[in-house]
């Protein structure tokens, strides 16, 4: 039921997080021009609402269409939603939601239906035609039927939550969604309802306190400050404050979701933290004049009304404070003595036991990264814009620091992880969304963002995959290494004819899970029609084009012989890079051998090199 909640929630942000530059820039010009903003200008004030009736309801319907459909399905969905909008008085961004998918998706089906069948030349006229009259179609279901609709429902929800404000029982929504928002369905809650919810309140009175709930950072603030001053357990005292900065100050709440995980009862904190701060909003009156997003400190008082910056400030002093004060003796007095690491890997196990499976390590099918030419690395997070990019950016500092400038590290939604990826790294408790996700990427799960131990045993494996010691990749091959290794670098050899070179190449080559046995007789084939003494001292034998079966694993092997040797056609060589192909592969390497290659006398100093020399300079 969570995985579900979590993919539709991500499924609305993923509507909505592409436009929150939008909604900001709404959200600046209310706060600015409107009678009551900073600066009040009646001409600039007629700006914000055709943007916000008209402007930010079609950009989410055309994300989602898009989402769906592609980009026939974004342009059907935002022809549709202009319908929904025309249908009623409200605001529709909950109506765009609705629409922009189902505009998507029926556009995918009249593709599907007209494919195969257009005769040539009347394409362009078919897809314009077929996409004009779905969308009018659909523009007037919506004026009809959806936008009729999606006013109820919003009525019936401005009824329940007029309920709570005329009882005074709005701060008591915290109860819900604190415990919400660290099982990671804060996307839901705030783009799916509070979001369009604000968006009519901002209409109406130009602030919504709906804003004010969801991103608030003061809870958070609160328990990473316990944890930074009373935690027994010194890797995660340290850790807190790192994380503290990062959940305050970059707005990225999840960072705090395993350190309350660890020790479920800090819920009691956030949710106090939160009560208070949404009694305080209720009794000032306070809103926000747009989404705050991400949720930090600077977004979540940047959009505070003209006049109310430190009135909208306290409400995060209020909860950070009180969520202290509950978190302290929790934190301080707590029995448990386990670190962040081994309490939230105790978490998943035992998660993971109650579904009959064991907690995700690695691919679901079973499949292995190939580390020796891994290049790309994909962060997954719900939203793919706040943990993910974080981390991203601690992984990529941390390959970079290790030498692995080749290998990038990008960030996605959970459920929209790049279709190829080869290694994926989230949160444990988005393990069983990547794997359905990614189910042939292997996935390595973390717990904290910033001091992941993890991301250092991500290094060690590459570093042991290229240095021929990675034990995981020896199972069931031959094959132990990387493009190149270094045993694999032969030095000083004695002069020898080439025949004896090539021979012993081959071998090499085989014995190091590159080749079959019969890549040598392709590399004597390839010598008959063409020679691979390509001057400046250097031969680079390979085999003929019609034995690449022969071929296991990319890599190169490296013999040097000072004296210099026959190659045959007067060719005197002195270098000599053996070479077998899967596709590409040996493109980067080649490349560095033409560039630290170019002349004879560069071909000198390698020949002079050690091991490790040419090995850093070819790797």
């Amino acid at each position: 039921m969570k995985e579900k909640v979590q993919s539709f929630g991500r499924f609305l942000s993923g509507m909505v997080m592409p436009n929150i530059g939008a909604f900001i820039a709404w959200g600046l010009l209310t706060a600015l021009f409107i009678d009551t903003g900073w600066t009040p200008n009646a001409a600039l004030a007629t700006i914000g609402t055709p943007m916000l009736t008209y402007l930010l309801p079609v950009l989410i319907a055309y994300q989602g269409g898009k989402m769906v459909g592609g980009p026939r399905g974004a342009v059907a969905g935002a022809v549709a939603t202009i319908g929904v909008i025309c249908g009623t008085e409200y605001t529709m961004l909950m109506g765009a939601m609705v629409m922009g998918p189902f505009a998507g998706w029926c556009m995918k089906k009249v593709d599907a239906m007209f494919e195969g069948h257009i005769k040539p030349g009347f394409e362009m006229l078919v897809n314009n035609f077929s996409l004009g009259i779905l969308a009018m179609l659909l523009a007037i279901l919506g004026f009809y039927v959806i936008g009729p609709f999606m006013a109820g429902v919003l009525n019936v929800l401005s009824a329940g939550v007029q309920v709570l404000v005329n009882h005074q029982l709005l701060p008591l929504i915290s109860v819900f969604v604190e415990p919400a928002k660290v099982l990671f369905l804060n996307n839901a809650i705030n783009h799916g309802i509070f979001t369009p919810l604000g968006a009519e309140q901002v209409k109406e009175t130009g602030r919504s306190i709906f804003y004010m709930i969801e991103t608030n950072p003061g809870p958070g603030t609160g328990v990473l400050l316990a944890y930074s001053f009373f935690a027994k357990d010194e890797h995660t005292k340290q850790s807190a404050p790192a994380a503290l900065i990062v959940h305050l100050f970059g707005g990225i709440h999840e960072i705090s979701f395993p350190y309350i995980l660890m020790n479920p009862l800090l819920l009691l904190a956030t949710i106090g933290g939160s009560v208070c701060a949404m009694i305080y909003n209720s009794i000032m009156g306070l809103g926000l004049v747009s989404p705050a997003s991400p949720g930090s400190i600077f977004a979540f008082v940047g959009m505070a009304p003209k006049g109310e910056t430190i009135q909208v400030l306290l409400s995060i002093v209020i909860a950070a404070g009180v969520s202290f004060l509950i978190a302290s003796p929790i934190v301080r007095f707590s029995n448990a003595k386990k670190s962040l690491d081994s309490a939230s890997d105790q978490m998943a196990d035992m998660k993971a036991a109650s579904k009959g499976a064991t907690a995700y390590t690695t691919s679901e099918s079973g499949q292995k990264v190939d580390l020796r030419t891994l290049d790309h690395i994909v962060f997954a997070c719900d939203a793919g814009m706040g943990s993910s990019a974080m981390g991203s950016a601690v992984l990529q500092r941390k390959l970079s620091a290790a030498g692995f400038d080749n290998i990038t590290v990008s960030h996605a939604p959970v459920s929209e992880i790049p279709a190829g990826t080869e290694l994926v790294v989230c949160h444990r408790d988005l393990a069983e969304r990547a794997v359905k996700s990614a189910p042939n990427a292997k996935l390595v799960t973390i717990t904290d963002f910033m001091t992941a131990p993890e991301y250092d045993e991500i290094i060690k494996e590459l570093q042991d995959a290229r240095l021929n010691t990675n034990p995981e990749n020896a199972e069931g091959s031959d094959f132990h290494g990387g493009i190149l290794i270094k045993k694999n670098i032969h030095l000083n050899g004695p002069e020898k004819n080439k025949e004896e070179v090539i021979k012993e190449m081959g071998k090499v080559m085989y014995e190091s899970g590159y080749t079959t046995e019969k890549y040598t007789e392709a590399m004597f084939e390839k010598e008959k029609v063409f020679n691979t003494a390509i001057g400046n001292e250097i031969a680079i034998p390979h085999g003929i084009e019609s034995m690449t079966g022969e071929i296991k694993n990319s890599g190169i092997a490296i013999f040097t012989y000072p004296d210099g040797m026959d190659w045959g056609d007067g060719n005197i060589v002195k270098l000599v890079i053996g070479v077998a192909s899967v596709g590409n592969d040996h493109m980067a390497a080649l490349q560095k051998i033409a560039e630290a290659c170019s002349t004879t006398e560069d071909v000198e100093k390698i020949v002079k090199m050690d091991v490790d020399e040419i090995y850093n300079l070819f790797k």
